[in-house]
């Protein structure tokens, strides 16, 4: 049953998401919280970890919660679910491009998708910045205070060189993540 569930879960994640991982965000949040497959900090936890590995967030955020309910065939099912939809849309749009192209309804509905796909994005930033930053509620300790220290200067990077290679910020805040961590065992 749980094998089921995870595709259908899944299928339903990739067919309804606009925008591309980011975006799907809150429709995963929404239905993994929801169905209590996992903790929310587990959940923005693994967020960050399957934006640091290679793939495609969406086919690693599915193949993790996949493994944790259901094992190999569990990650297969859920992996399969999330990238079935958008196969299937390819699929049809390649066939059909030359007259979707010009269509009016369908570059209405482009139109009107776009500023979908932006809001999603940023619920799931506001959402998960209150996870990261506040995850006890609203209390400002050294945890807090590492988080917007780490948040700041990889901000500042990005803002400041343009061509900042995004393996290279995962790595700096990595490591002070791990120096911040030793920090606070020493002083806390």
């Amino acid at each position: 049953m749980i094998f089921l569930e995870l595709f259908i879960t899944f299928f339903k994640i990739g067919l309804f998401t606009f925008g591309g991982g980011y975006a799907m965000i809150p429709l995963i949040q929404s239905e993994v919280l929801g169905k209590e497959w996992l903790l929310e900090n587990e959940l923005i936890n693994f967020i960050a970890v399957s934006e640091s590995t290679p793939g495609p967030f969406a086919i690693n955020i599915a193949t993790y919660v996949g493994s944790e309910m259901g094992g190999i065939l569990g990650s297969a099912c859920a992996t399969l679910g999330v990238v079935l939809p958008s196969f299937i849309i390819i699929l049809i749009v390649a066939k059909f491009y030359l007259k979707f192209k010009t269509n009016k309804y369908i570059a209405g509905a482009m139109t009107g998708l776009r500023p979908a796909a932006i809001a999603l994005i940023m619920s799931a930033v506001v959402s998960m910045a209150l996870a990261v930053f506040f995850p006890a509620g609203f209390v400002i300790n050294y945890e807090f205070i590492t988080s917007l220290i780490i948040f700041g200067i990889m901000l500042t990077l990005i803002l400041c060189i343009k061509k900042i290679h995004p393996i290279l910020l995962i790595c700096m805040s990595a490591a002070m993540g791990i120096g911040a961590g030793y920090l606070g065992q020493l002083f806390v």
